[in-house]
Protein backbone atom coordinates (compact mmCIF):
# COMPACT_ATOMS: atom_id res chain seq x y z
CA UNK A 1 0.00 0.00 0.00
CA UNK A 2 1.18 3.97 -0.42
CA UNK A 3 -0.44 6.06 1.36
CA UNK A 4 -0.12 10.37 0.31
CA UNK A 5 0.07 12.82 3.22
CA UNK A 6 -1.35 16.32 2.02
CA UNK A 7 -0.27 18.58 4.28
CA UNK A 8 -2.32 21.73 4.64
CA UNK A 9 0.19 24.17 6.36
CA UNK A 10 -2.15 27.48 6.40
CA UNK A 11 -5.32 25.57 6.18
CA UNK A 12 -7.17 28.37 8.69
CA UNK A 13 -6.07 31.21 6.71
CA UNK A 14 -6.74 30.01 3.41
CA UNK A 15 -10.62 28.86 4.11
CA UNK A 16 -10.59 32.51 5.25
CA UNK A 17 -8.92 33.93 1.66
CA UNK A 18 -10.83 31.81 -0.47
CA UNK A 19 -14.37 33.29 0.72
CA UNK A 20 -13.11 37.05 0.15
CA UNK A 21 -13.65 39.26 -2.90
CA UNK A 22 -10.01 40.77 -2.58
CA UNK A 23 -8.01 37.90 -1.55
CA UNK A 24 -4.66 39.90 -1.94
CA UNK A 25 -5.81 42.69 0.41
CA UNK A 26 -3.47 41.90 3.71
CA UNK A 27 -5.25 39.86 6.31
CA UNK A 28 -4.30 38.73 9.71
CA UNK A 29 -6.08 35.76 11.94
CA UNK A 30 -6.47 37.22 15.53
CA UNK A 31 -6.89 34.51 18.67
CA UNK A 32 -6.10 35.53 22.46
CA UNK A 33 -8.15 37.70 25.08
CA UNK A 34 -9.35 41.08 24.25
CA UNK A 35 -7.07 42.45 26.63
CA UNK A 36 -4.08 41.66 24.52
CA UNK A 37 -5.42 40.21 20.73
CA UNK A 38 -2.21 38.40 19.41
CA UNK A 39 -1.35 37.77 15.11
CA UNK A 40 -2.77 33.89 15.17
CA UNK A 41 -1.61 34.05 11.20
CA UNK A 42 -1.07 36.48 7.93
CA UNK A 43 -1.12 36.32 4.43
CA UNK A 44 2.03 36.96 1.88
CA UNK A 45 0.40 40.98 1.56
CA UNK A 46 0.05 41.27 5.16
CA UNK A 47 3.94 39.92 5.47
CA UNK A 48 5.26 42.55 3.25
CA UNK A 49 3.79 45.00 5.70
CA UNK A 50 6.37 43.56 8.77
CA UNK A 51 3.31 41.86 10.37
CA UNK A 52 4.71 38.29 11.42
CA UNK A 53 2.45 35.74 13.46
CA UNK A 54 2.92 36.54 17.38
CA UNK A 55 2.76 40.09 17.19
CA UNK A 56 0.43 41.64 19.56
CA UNK A 57 -2.24 43.98 17.60
CA UNK A 58 -0.98 46.73 19.36
CA UNK A 59 2.13 46.37 17.94
CA UNK A 60 0.93 45.39 14.79
CA UNK A 61 -1.43 48.97 14.10
CA UNK A 62 1.50 50.64 15.35
CA UNK A 63 3.45 49.39 12.25
CA UNK A 64 0.39 49.44 9.74
CA UNK A 65 -2.86 50.57 9.43
CA UNK A 66 -3.90 49.02 5.94
CA UNK A 67 -4.53 45.11 7.02
CA UNK A 68 -7.54 43.49 7.62
CA UNK A 69 -8.43 41.49 10.70
CA UNK A 70 -10.72 38.03 11.06
CA UNK A 71 -10.98 36.09 14.54
CA UNK A 72 -9.45 32.86 14.19
CA UNK A 73 -12.45 29.82 14.60
CA UNK A 74 -11.18 26.81 15.14
CA UNK A 75 -14.20 25.17 14.28
CA UNK A 76 -14.20 27.00 10.72
CA UNK A 77 -10.57 25.37 10.56
CA UNK A 78 -12.49 22.07 11.19
CA UNK A 79 -15.10 22.47 8.95
CA UNK A 80 -12.29 23.01 6.14
CA UNK A 81 -10.51 19.66 7.23
CA UNK A 82 -13.71 17.72 6.88
CA UNK A 83 -14.43 19.55 3.75
CA UNK A 84 -11.26 18.57 1.92
CA UNK A 85 -12.00 14.85 3.23
CA UNK A 86 -15.21 15.00 1.46
CA UNK A 87 -12.81 16.21 -1.61
CA UNK A 88 -10.29 13.46 -1.03
CA UNK A 89 -12.80 10.91 -0.51
CA UNK A 90 -13.62 10.99 -4.45
CA UNK A 91 -10.33 9.45 -5.31
CA UNK A 92 -9.54 7.19 -2.06
CA UNK A 93 -12.26 5.11 -0.25
CA UNK A 94 -9.48 5.30 2.92
CA UNK A 95 -8.82 8.83 3.73
CA UNK A 96 -8.22 9.92 7.72
CA UNK A 97 -8.72 12.71 9.72
CA UNK A 98 -5.81 11.60 12.40
CA UNK A 99 -3.72 14.59 12.17
CA UNK A 100 -4.99 18.29 12.42
CA UNK A 101 -4.38 20.29 8.80
CA UNK A 102 -3.47 16.56 7.16
CA UNK A 103 -5.19 14.26 4.67
CA UNK A 104 -4.03 11.17 4.83
CA UNK A 105 -4.97 8.73 1.71
CA UNK A 106 -4.11 5.61 0.65
CA UNK A 107 -3.39 6.40 -3.24
CA UNK A 108 -2.53 2.78 -4.60
CA UNK A 109 -5.62 0.90 -5.12
CA UNK A 110 -6.58 4.40 -7.01
CA UNK A 111 -3.71 4.35 -9.52
CA UNK A 112 -6.43 2.24 -11.73
CA UNK A 113 -8.45 4.76 -12.24
CA UNK A 114 -6.53 8.20 -11.96
CA UNK A 115 -3.34 6.85 -13.75
CA UNK A 116 0.41 6.28 -12.31
CA UNK A 117 1.04 8.40 -9.36
CA UNK A 118 3.08 11.43 -11.20
CA UNK A 119 -0.23 12.25 -13.19
CA UNK A 120 -2.17 11.54 -10.11
CA UNK A 121 -0.59 13.80 -7.61
CA UNK A 122 -0.43 16.53 -10.63
CA UNK A 123 -4.51 16.17 -10.60
CA UNK A 124 -4.39 16.69 -6.72
CA UNK A 125 -1.90 19.68 -6.65
CA UNK A 126 -4.52 21.20 -9.31
CA UNK A 127 -7.57 20.65 -7.62
CA UNK A 128 -6.03 21.92 -4.57
CA UNK A 129 -4.98 25.35 -6.10
CA UNK A 130 -8.07 26.01 -7.56
CA UNK A 131 -9.88 25.46 -4.46
CA UNK A 132 -6.87 27.97 -2.96
CA UNK A 133 -5.73 25.54 -0.17
CA UNK A 134 -1.38 25.94 -0.44
CA UNK A 135 -0.30 22.11 0.19
CA UNK A 136 2.40 20.23 0.12
CA UNK A 137 2.21 16.56 -0.74
CA UNK A 138 4.12 12.96 0.11
CA UNK A 139 3.95 9.55 -0.69
CA UNK A 140 5.16 6.42 1.18
CA UNK A 141 4.57 2.79 2.40
CA UNK A 142 3.02 3.93 5.54
CA UNK A 143 0.95 6.61 6.37
CA UNK A 144 3.07 7.80 9.70
CA UNK A 145 6.53 7.87 7.51
CA UNK A 146 4.52 10.10 5.46
CA UNK A 147 3.62 12.26 7.91
CA UNK A 148 6.95 12.53 8.93
CA UNK A 149 8.24 13.00 5.73
CA UNK A 150 6.19 15.82 4.93
CA UNK A 151 7.80 18.01 7.60
CA UNK A 152 10.89 18.40 5.78
CA UNK A 153 9.91 17.42 2.02
CA UNK A 154 7.32 18.32 -0.79
CA UNK A 155 7.10 16.40 -3.81
CA UNK A 156 8.76 13.31 -2.34
CA UNK A 157 7.67 10.08 -3.45
CA UNK A 158 9.35 6.70 -1.74
CA UNK A 159 7.62 3.33 -3.24
CA UNK A 160 9.60 1.01 -1.47
CA UNK A 161 10.56 0.15 1.99
CA UNK A 162 14.42 -0.10 1.14
CA UNK A 163 14.13 3.69 -0.18
CA UNK A 164 11.66 4.86 2.80
CA UNK A 165 14.41 3.14 5.42
CA UNK A 166 17.30 5.22 4.25
CA UNK A 167 15.20 8.39 3.87
CA UNK A 168 14.04 8.00 6.99
CA UNK A 169 17.44 7.28 8.97
CA UNK A 170 18.86 10.84 7.16
CA UNK A 171 15.46 12.86 8.99
CA UNK A 172 16.33 15.00 11.77
CA UNK A 173 15.27 13.96 15.09
CA UNK A 174 13.09 16.94 16.07
CA UNK A 175 11.12 16.22 12.64
CA UNK A 176 9.99 13.10 13.75
CA UNK A 177 6.84 13.87 15.58
CA UNK A 178 8.54 12.98 19.18
CA UNK A 179 7.49 14.90 22.30
CA UNK A 180 9.82 17.60 22.86
CA UNK A 181 11.26 16.58 25.88
CA UNK A 182 12.13 13.21 24.14
CA UNK A 183 13.70 15.56 21.19
CA UNK A 184 16.08 17.81 23.25
CA UNK A 185 17.12 14.63 25.70
CA UNK A 186 18.04 12.88 22.04
CA UNK A 187 20.15 16.14 21.10
CA UNK A 188 21.79 16.45 24.54
CA UNK A 189 23.27 13.10 24.02
CA UNK A 190 24.39 14.20 20.22
CA UNK A 191 21.59 11.97 18.87
CA UNK A 192 20.64 14.28 15.55
CA UNK A 193 19.77 12.20 13.07
CA UNK A 194 17.24 8.63 13.27
CA UNK A 195 20.17 7.04 12.10
CA UNK A 196 21.86 7.46 15.22
CA UNK A 197 18.76 6.90 17.10
CA UNK A 198 18.45 3.25 15.29
CA UNK A 199 22.14 2.87 15.79
CA UNK A 200 21.36 2.29 20.17
CA UNK A 201 20.49 -1.19 21.10
CA UNK A 202 16.85 -1.19 21.83
CA UNK A 203 16.95 -2.29 25.70
CA UNK A 204 19.07 1.24 26.15
CA UNK A 205 16.45 3.06 24.55
CA UNK A 206 13.50 1.08 26.56
CA UNK A 207 15.05 2.11 29.50
CA UNK A 208 15.87 6.17 29.16
CA UNK A 209 12.69 6.57 27.59
CA UNK A 210 8.54 5.70 28.02
CA UNK A 211 7.72 2.43 25.77
CA UNK A 212 5.90 4.74 23.48
CA UNK A 213 9.09 6.13 21.79
CA UNK A 214 9.98 2.37 20.41
CA UNK A 215 6.38 2.31 19.56
CA UNK A 216 6.29 5.54 17.68
CA UNK A 217 9.77 4.43 15.69
CA UNK A 218 8.63 0.79 14.96
CA UNK A 219 5.42 2.58 13.65
CA UNK A 220 7.23 5.29 11.27
CA UNK A 221 9.97 2.19 10.16
CA UNK A 222 6.99 -0.01 8.95
CA UNK A 223 7.75 -2.54 11.74
CA UNK A 224 4.21 -1.26 13.34
CA UNK A 225 1.08 -1.43 11.87
CA UNK A 226 -0.71 1.36 12.28
CA UNK A 227 -4.45 1.52 12.80
CA UNK A 228 -6.60 4.69 11.47
CA UNK A 229 -9.73 5.69 11.61
CA UNK A 230 -11.75 5.99 8.08
CA UNK A 231 -13.27 9.19 7.17
CA UNK A 232 -17.14 8.53 6.21
CA UNK A 233 -19.05 11.47 4.34
CA UNK A 234 -22.14 12.58 6.25
CA UNK A 235 -25.47 12.03 5.17
CA UNK A 236 -26.16 16.06 5.12
CA UNK A 237 -24.47 19.10 3.82
CA UNK A 238 -24.55 22.63 5.64
CA UNK A 239 -22.41 25.89 5.62
CA UNK A 240 -22.27 29.46 6.85
CA UNK A 241 -20.65 32.62 6.35
CA UNK A 242 -20.48 35.46 8.47
CA UNK A 243 -20.21 38.82 6.14
CA UNK A 244 -17.82 41.61 6.88
CA UNK A 245 -20.70 43.88 7.05
CA UNK A 246 -24.39 44.51 6.61
CA UNK A 247 -25.91 43.51 3.28
CA UNK A 248 -28.92 45.00 1.78
CA UNK A 249 -28.99 44.51 -1.77
CA UNK A 250 -29.06 40.62 -3.48
CA UNK A 251 -25.75 41.64 -5.77
CA UNK A 252 -23.70 41.70 -2.65
CA UNK A 253 -24.72 38.42 -1.35
CA UNK A 254 -23.54 36.52 -4.99
CA UNK A 255 -20.02 36.37 -4.41
CA UNK A 256 -20.46 34.35 -0.83
CA UNK A 257 -23.48 32.51 -2.59
CA UNK A 258 -21.05 31.37 -5.38
CA UNK A 259 -18.21 30.13 -2.42
CA UNK A 260 -21.16 28.24 -0.57
CA UNK A 261 -22.59 26.14 -3.71
CA UNK A 262 -18.81 25.62 -4.90
CA UNK A 263 -18.53 23.74 -1.82
CA UNK A 264 -21.57 21.95 -2.07
CA UNK A 265 -20.34 20.55 -5.33
CA UNK A 266 -17.61 19.90 -3.86
CA UNK A 267 -18.90 17.64 -1.27
CA UNK A 268 -21.35 16.02 -3.41
CA UNK A 269 -18.72 14.67 -5.70
CA UNK A 270 -16.46 13.43 -2.63
CA UNK A 271 -19.48 11.08 -1.98
CA UNK A 272 -21.09 10.69 -5.44
CA UNK A 273 -23.84 11.90 -5.15
CA UNK A 274 -26.40 14.92 -6.06
CA UNK A 275 -28.49 17.47 -4.16
CA UNK A 276 -32.41 17.63 -5.11
CA UNK A 277 -33.19 20.27 -2.38
CA UNK A 278 -31.36 22.73 -0.59
CA UNK A 279 -32.55 25.61 1.47
CA UNK A 280 -30.98 29.31 1.36
CA UNK A 281 -30.82 31.01 5.02
CA UNK A 282 -30.68 34.73 5.25
CA UNK A 283 -29.56 35.85 8.80
CA UNK A 284 -31.16 39.44 9.56
CA UNK A 285 -29.90 41.83 11.64
CA UNK A 286 -31.52 42.03 14.75
CA UNK A 287 -33.57 44.83 15.60
CA UNK A 288 -34.26 46.79 18.49
CA UNK A 289 -35.84 45.08 21.25
CA UNK A 290 -36.80 41.48 19.09
CA UNK A 291 -34.83 38.96 16.74
CA UNK A 292 -35.95 39.02 13.38
CA UNK A 293 -35.95 35.75 11.84
CA UNK A 294 -34.38 34.58 8.73
CA UNK A 295 -35.69 34.51 5.37
CA UNK A 296 -35.75 30.66 4.14
CA UNK A 297 -35.41 30.61 0.60
CA UNK A 298 -36.11 27.01 -0.80
CA UNK A 299 -34.46 25.56 -3.91
CA UNK A 300 -35.95 22.36 -5.53
CA UNK A 301 -34.65 20.03 -8.57
CA UNK A 302 -36.89 17.57 -10.47
CA UNK A 303 -33.51 15.58 -10.37
CA UNK A 304 -30.89 15.10 -8.66
CA UNK A 305 -27.62 17.35 -9.98
CA UNK A 306 -24.37 18.45 -8.82
CA UNK A 307 -23.06 20.77 -10.84
CA UNK A 308 -21.88 23.81 -9.47
CA UNK A 309 -22.58 26.73 -12.06
CA UNK A 310 -25.93 25.30 -12.72
CA UNK A 311 -26.62 25.12 -9.15
CA UNK A 312 -25.53 28.46 -8.83
CA UNK A 313 -27.40 29.38 -11.45
CA UNK A 314 -30.91 27.85 -9.69
CA UNK A 315 -29.56 29.79 -6.61
CA UNK A 316 -29.62 33.03 -8.01
CA UNK A 317 -32.30 33.01 -9.95
CA UNK A 318 -34.20 31.92 -6.27
CA UNK A 319 -32.47 34.86 -4.38
CA UNK A 320 -33.42 37.93 -7.19
CA UNK A 321 -37.20 36.92 -6.69
CA UNK A 322 -37.42 37.93 -2.93
CA UNK A 323 -37.21 41.30 -0.84
CA UNK A 324 -35.24 41.32 1.72
CA UNK A 325 -36.71 42.83 4.44
CA UNK A 326 -33.84 44.16 6.50
CA UNK A 327 -30.11 44.13 6.58
CA UNK A 328 -28.02 40.39 6.22
CA UNK A 329 -25.36 39.71 8.49
CA UNK A 330 -25.08 36.21 7.71
CA UNK A 331 -25.69 33.40 5.35
CA UNK A 332 -26.15 29.38 5.73
CA UNK A 333 -27.06 26.77 3.63
CA UNK A 334 -27.89 23.48 4.16
CA UNK A 335 -28.84 20.47 2.33
CA UNK A 336 -30.21 17.16 3.52
CA UNK A 337 -32.10 15.37 -0.04
CA UNK A 338 -28.97 14.29 -1.61
CA UNK A 339 -29.81 10.98 -3.46
CA UNK A 340 -27.70 8.88 -5.57
CA UNK A 341 -26.51 11.10 -8.67
CA UNK A 342 -27.37 9.43 -12.14
CA UNK A 343 -25.42 10.93 -14.78
CA UNK A 344 -27.65 12.04 -17.78
CA UNK A 345 -27.32 10.18 -21.06
CA UNK A 346 -24.78 12.45 -23.59
CA UNK A 347 -24.14 11.07 -26.92
CA UNK A 348 -20.28 10.84 -28.35
CA UNK A 349 -20.26 12.83 -30.54
CA UNK A 350 -22.76 16.16 -29.28
CA UNK A 351 -23.65 18.14 -32.14
CA UNK A 352 -25.39 20.84 -30.34
CA UNK A 353 -24.67 24.28 -30.74
CA UNK A 354 -21.73 25.63 -28.38
CA UNK A 355 -23.35 28.22 -26.48
CA UNK A 356 -27.01 25.83 -26.26
CA UNK A 357 -27.22 23.94 -22.75
CA UNK A 358 -28.67 20.09 -21.89
CA UNK A 359 -32.32 20.66 -21.64
CA UNK A 360 -32.41 19.42 -17.48
CA UNK A 361 -30.42 22.52 -17.19
CA UNK A 362 -32.54 25.10 -19.63
CA UNK A 363 -35.61 23.34 -16.99
CA UNK A 364 -34.18 24.49 -13.94
CA UNK A 365 -32.88 27.50 -15.17
CA UNK A 366 -36.99 28.82 -16.16
CA UNK A 367 -38.28 27.15 -13.21
CA UNK A 368 -36.04 29.14 -10.92
CA UNK A 369 -36.72 32.56 -13.06
CA UNK A 370 -40.67 31.84 -13.71
CA UNK A 371 -41.60 30.14 -11.29
CA UNK A 372 -42.11 26.13 -10.18
CA UNK A 373 -45.85 26.50 -11.47
CA UNK A 374 -44.66 28.04 -14.75
CA UNK A 375 -43.17 25.11 -16.48
CA UNK A 376 -45.07 21.89 -17.12
CA UNK A 377 -44.38 18.76 -18.73
CA UNK A 378 -47.19 17.71 -21.54
CA UNK A 379 -48.71 13.98 -22.14
CA UNK A 380 -50.69 12.64 -23.88
CA UNK A 381 -54.13 11.36 -23.54
CA UNK A 382 -56.87 9.19 -25.24
CA UNK A 383 -58.99 11.30 -27.43
CA UNK A 384 -59.13 11.65 -30.99
CA UNK A 385 -59.88 15.47 -30.37
CA UNK A 386 -57.19 17.63 -30.58
CA UNK A 387 -57.68 20.12 -28.40
CA UNK A 388 -58.02 17.12 -25.86
CA UNK A 389 -55.72 14.51 -26.96
CA UNK A 390 -53.17 16.02 -24.17
CA UNK A 391 -53.00 17.79 -20.57
CA UNK A 392 -50.41 19.22 -18.52
CA UNK A 393 -47.87 16.78 -16.23
CA UNK A 394 -46.28 17.73 -13.38
CA UNK A 395 -43.21 16.16 -14.98
CA UNK A 396 -41.17 18.77 -17.42
CA UNK A 397 -39.23 15.99 -19.72
CA UNK A 398 -40.20 16.60 -22.93
CA UNK A 399 -43.35 14.31 -24.39
CA UNK A 400 -42.59 10.98 -27.31
CA UNK A 401 -45.32 10.81 -29.42
CA UNK A 402 -47.31 7.52 -30.28
CA UNK A 403 -49.41 8.92 -33.25
CA UNK A 404 -47.97 7.95 -36.17
CA UNK A 405 -50.43 10.77 -37.96
CA UNK A 406 -48.53 13.88 -38.72
CA UNK A 407 -49.68 16.54 -36.16
CA UNK A 408 -49.23 20.31 -36.01
CA UNK A 409 -46.83 21.57 -33.22
CA UNK A 410 -48.30 24.41 -32.91
CA UNK A 411 -52.10 24.11 -31.64
CA UNK A 412 -54.18 27.42 -31.44
CA UNK A 413 -55.77 28.21 -28.55
CA UNK A 414 -58.82 28.64 -30.64
CA UNK A 415 -59.67 27.90 -34.21
CA UNK A 416 -59.58 30.96 -36.60
CA UNK A 417 -61.38 31.80 -39.65
CA UNK A 418 -58.84 31.17 -42.69
CA UNK A 419 -59.03 34.17 -44.62
CA UNK A 420 -55.92 33.67 -46.91
CA UNK A 421 -57.83 32.92 -50.59
CA UNK A 422 -54.46 31.64 -52.32
CA UNK A 423 -53.74 28.39 -49.74
CA UNK A 424 -53.96 25.17 -51.23
CA UNK A 425 -55.21 21.92 -49.77
CA UNK A 426 -52.16 19.00 -49.79
CA UNK A 427 -53.54 16.51 -48.05
CA UNK A 428 -57.09 15.29 -46.85
CA UNK A 429 -59.88 15.53 -45.92
CA UNK A 430 -58.68 13.28 -42.19
CA UNK A 431 -62.14 12.69 -40.59
CA UNK A 432 -62.04 13.23 -36.78
CA UNK A 433 -65.80 11.82 -34.86
CA UNK A 434 -65.61 11.70 -30.97
CA UNK A 435 -66.78 13.26 -28.08
CA UNK A 436 -70.76 12.64 -27.70
CA UNK A 437 -70.28 10.94 -24.18
CA UNK A 438 -69.42 14.27 -22.52
CA UNK A 439 -71.33 16.62 -24.50
CA UNK A 440 -68.17 17.93 -26.61
CA UNK A 441 -69.08 15.89 -30.00
CA UNK A 442 -67.10 16.97 -32.84
CA UNK A 443 -67.67 15.81 -36.51
CA UNK A 444 -64.63 17.39 -38.43
CA UNK A 445 -62.73 17.14 -41.94
CA UNK A 446 -59.19 17.95 -41.43
CA UNK A 447 -57.43 19.30 -44.50
CA UNK A 448 -52.88 19.82 -44.80
CA UNK A 449 -52.50 23.33 -46.40
CA UNK A 450 -50.42 25.58 -47.53
CA UNK A 451 -50.52 29.26 -47.83
CA UNK A 452 -49.50 31.47 -50.21
CA UNK A 453 -46.35 32.54 -47.63
CA UNK A 454 -45.38 29.22 -47.86
CA UNK A 455 -46.49 28.05 -44.32
CA UNK A 456 -48.10 25.24 -43.74
CA UNK A 457 -51.09 24.26 -41.53
CA UNK A 458 -54.10 22.02 -40.26
CA UNK A 459 -57.59 23.20 -41.43
CA UNK A 460 -60.84 21.85 -40.85
CA UNK A 461 -64.25 21.86 -41.89
CA UNK A 462 -67.64 20.79 -39.61
CA UNK A 463 -69.22 17.94 -41.68
CA UNK A 464 -72.41 19.12 -43.69
CA UNK A 465 -70.81 22.79 -43.26
CA UNK A 466 -69.80 24.35 -46.68
CA UNK A 467 -68.02 27.47 -45.32
CA UNK A 468 -64.68 27.90 -45.07
CA UNK A 469 -62.19 26.61 -43.61
CA UNK A 470 -61.06 26.94 -40.29
CA UNK A 471 -57.54 26.86 -39.36
CA UNK A 472 -56.46 24.69 -36.23
CA UNK A 473 -52.55 24.74 -36.25
CA UNK A 474 -49.46 25.33 -37.47
CA UNK A 475 -46.54 22.80 -38.69
CA UNK A 476 -42.85 23.72 -37.59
Amino acid sequence: MLWACVLLPQLALDGVMRRRAEPDKPLALISGPAQRRVLQTVNAAARDLGLRPGLTLTAAHAMSRGFDTVEYDPKQTEHWHRLLAAWAYRFSSQVSLKYPRVLLMEVESSFGLFGPWPVFEARLRQELTAMGFSHRIVVAPNPLAARMLANAHDGLAVTDNETLQDVLQRMPVNRLGLSQDVATALGRMGLHHLRQVLALPRDTLARRFPSTVLQHLDTLTGRRPMALECYVPPDFFETRIELNFDVESHQALLFPLKRMIADLALFLGGRDSGVQRFVIHLEHVPSVGSTSPDTLIPVGLLSAEREANMLFELARGRLEQIVVPSPVRALKLSAKDLPAFVPSHRELFDDRPQQSMPWEQLRERLRARLGDDAVCGLSFHADHRPECAWQPASHTKPAVGFNPVPRPGWLLREPEALTDTGSRVLAGPERIESGWWDGGDVRRDYYLIETRTGLRGWAYRSVGDDSGLWLHGWFA
